[in-house]
C-alpha cells in the first residue's frame, strides 16, 4: 500500500458534501434516464464500473454513449460526488454476442 495516499473505502467523504453515493442510488439515476436491458454497478464511494446496455444506444458512437451515461447522472458528477465512472456500454445486439461469446 502506497502510504502517501489515504486508502479509499466506502465511508469516504468529500469536503464539498455530506452523501456519500451507493451503487443503487447510482444504478437508479442511470435507469431513470436510459432505458437500460442490463445495469451492473459497482464501485467504492467515489470511484464506479458500469456495464450498461441500451437500446439508446443504437448509432451512436463510444464517446456519445458515455456522455449520455454521464447526463444521467447531472449535477450528483459536476459536485464531485462521482468522483470517477469507468463504464462499458453496449447495444442489446453487441450485448448479446459478448455473452455468446465471453473473450
Amino acid at each position: 500500500m502506497n502510504r502517501c495516499l489515504p486508502a479509499l473505502a466506502p465511508t469516504f467523504r468529500h469536503k464539498h458534501f455530506d452523501h456519500t453515493m451507493t451503487a443503487q442510488e447510482l444504478q437508479t439515476l442511470i435507469a431513470a434516464h436510459l432505458d437500460c436491458l442490463h445495469l451492473e454497478v459497482n464501485g467504492d464511494g467515489r470511484h464506479w464500473y458500469a456495464v450498461v446496455v441500451s437500446p439508446a444506444f443504437e448509432g451512436k458512437r463510444l464517446i456519445a454513449r458515455h456522455q449520455m451515461v454521464y447526463a444521467a447522472m447531472g449535477e450528483r458528477i459536476r459536485r464531485d460526488e462521482v468522483h470517477a465512472l469507468s463504464m462499458q456500454t453496449h447495444t442489446p445486439a453487441e450485448w448479446s454476442a459478448r455473452q455468446a461469446n465471453p473473450a
